[in-house]
């Protein structure tokens, strides 16, 4: 049985060094939260304010009178409930199908992945703008979808390629010897193994298609069709001034992420550190 490390620097690594990383996402939520109490009209605050004075919740209502903000949610919301989904299906399919590559082509296979990280998006603008101009695709959410049917990112390919790749090659070739197809190996015994990186590639794809401004603001035509990262760029052209405004809008834009966040959290182990050493070793 292992002992467990105790010490000063178990105790940093297991709590502290969490706490901390987490202080530099919670203090600027925190500080977004009271700017958007501040009352219409007020400036940003010099220092560190804790509750404003005068707190109100005048922006909200202002937010929703100025914008169609339930529209903006509810095209990212379906956005994100179609293209996360998307992108883990094709993301473990690609990843797996690494996995049963012979060696050599299986470094050619990463090689290439870690090639197409290094292209910039700008560079496919253009392309992807005239490919769907072309299946008149142009005005409507189905471009912000597209990248989920390549796996949205090569990265979260990898991802899976690496986690699959604890899966022993005995287990996969008693499962052929059953009969069992490659679908059913992936359903059935690839999946099942790979848990934690499924939910890792399901946060890292709604971060992406939740707050995509870029493919938003190159493809959407008309407010019904605005997605929330756009909504929010109107009000800064509407009221590029108004602090609490803009900090309402922000809080509403964040929400959603926060709560998959917290969602996840309790999903995952209790120490992540346990959950990557089970990841490795599996």
């Amino acid at each position: 049985m292992q002992s467990r490390r105790t010490g000063p620097g178990a105790f940093a690594l297991r709590y502290l060094l969490p706490g901390l990383l987490a202080g530099l996402f919670v203090v600027p939520l925190i500080a977004m939260v009271m700017g958007s109490l501040r009352p219409l009209g007020a400036p940003p605050p010099g220092g560190v304010e804790f509750v404003p004075p005068g707190a109100t919740l005048r922006a909200y209502g202002l937010l929703t009178d100025l914008l169609p903000v339930t529209t903006y949610l509810r095209n990212s919301v379906v956005v994100a409930l179609v293209a996360v989904p998307l992108t883990v299906l094709v993301a473990s399919w690609a990843g797996f199908g690494i996995r049963l590559l012979q060696d050599r082509a299986k470094r050619l296979a990463v090689l290439a992945s870690l090639l197409v990280m290094l292209v910039p998006a700008s560079a496919l603008w253009a392309t992807r703008f005239r490919v769907y101009a072309w299946f008149d695709l142009i005005g409507s959410i189905l471009p912000l979808i597209a990248p989920a049917l390549l796996g949205t990112s090569p990265f979260l390919v990898l991802v899976y390629a690496w986690a699959f790749h604890g899966i022993s090659d005995s287990q996969l070739h008693a499962a052929r010897l059953e009969g069992a197809s490659t679908w059913t190996i992936w359903r059935r015994i690839a999946m099942p193994q790979v848990r934690t990186a499924t939910l890792a590639v399901a946060i890292l794809a709604f971060t992406f298609h939740w707050g995509n401004f870029v493919d938003a603001l190159l493809y959407l035509r008309g407010q019904e069709n605005y997605t929330l990262p756009l909504g929010l760029d109107t009000l800064k052209l509407l009221r590029p001034t108004e602090f609490p405004l803009l900090m309402a809008g922000a809080v509403v834009f964040s929400l959603p992420s926060v709560a998959v966040f917290l969602l996840a959290h309790r999903l995952f182990d209790d120490n992540p550190l346990d959950t990557l050493r089970k990841g490795t070793s599996t």
